[in-house]
């Protein structure tokens, strides 16, 4: 398949040939969060055909924002890892979540969250300038997926699991978080109705709140 052009000397067109084709974007958010093989990366994009996947590695690979690295023995196994150049991304992907989280809606029938895709919303809608004088651990639970969050005076450490030495508030939700973040329902509002529920310190579920927020 030959590389289409939008024909214009132009950062941003440029920019869209790179990385514009269907799914590139999600490929590169997952990638954000770790290196991974490909088994990881299907994993994440469990809708993404294996072709199309591997398509779009080659043209990132080839446009020099993915890189493969063999990892040390005993493993052994290739991963992908953006480059540098892939790196830059991340702040325009950041924003590019906070913009479409504003007008997302409800989840479809079929839609699911993946444990990257809320690694990167937690890290896309922080907000440290409110977090200065914050120090607590959170966990947050949507179904099956995990996400530990830390927070340290307007630093953040998130990731996929439980993080050691467990949370002080654990926050266990489904689409409703949104509408938290977005201020379309508070804290107190979201715990009455029944779709949060939240254990540990229930004080820390509205300093989540007014810290992460779309």
């Amino acid at each position: 398949m030959g590389k289409r052009h939008y024909g214009q000397f132009c950062g941003l067109a440029h920019a869209a040939d790179l990385v514009g084709e269907r799914w590139a974007l999600l490929i590169i958010r997952d990638l954000l969060v770790a290196p991974k093989r490909f088994t990881d990366l299907r994993r994440g994009l469990p809708k993404i055909p294996t072709n199309v996947l591997s398509a779009r590695l080659k043209q990132l690979e080839g446009e020099g924002v993915v890189e493969r690295r063999v990892l040390p023995r005993p493993d052994g196994s290739v991963v992908y890892e953006l480059t540098e150049y892939g790196r830059d991304l991340e702040d325009i992907v950041l924003a590019l979540g906070r913009w479409g989280a504003r007008t997302l809606g409800e989840p479809g029938p079929d839609d699911i969250v993946t444990p990257d895709s809320m690694v990167m919303a937690m890290r896309s809608t922080f907000r440290a300038e409110d977090a200065r004088d914050v120090v607590a651990v959170f966990e947050l639970r949507l179904g099956d997926v995990v996400v530990g969050v830390r927070v340290d005076n307007g630093k953040l450490d998130v990731a996929e699991g439980e993080l050691p030495g467990g949370a002080d508030v654990t926050i266990s939700t489904g689409p409703a978080i949104k509408a938290v973040m977005a201020g379309e329902l508070t804290p107190e509002e979201a715990v009455a109705n029944g779709s949060v529920h939240v254990d540990g310190n229930e004080a820390l579920f509205p300093t989540f709140a007014k810290i992460f927020r779309i």
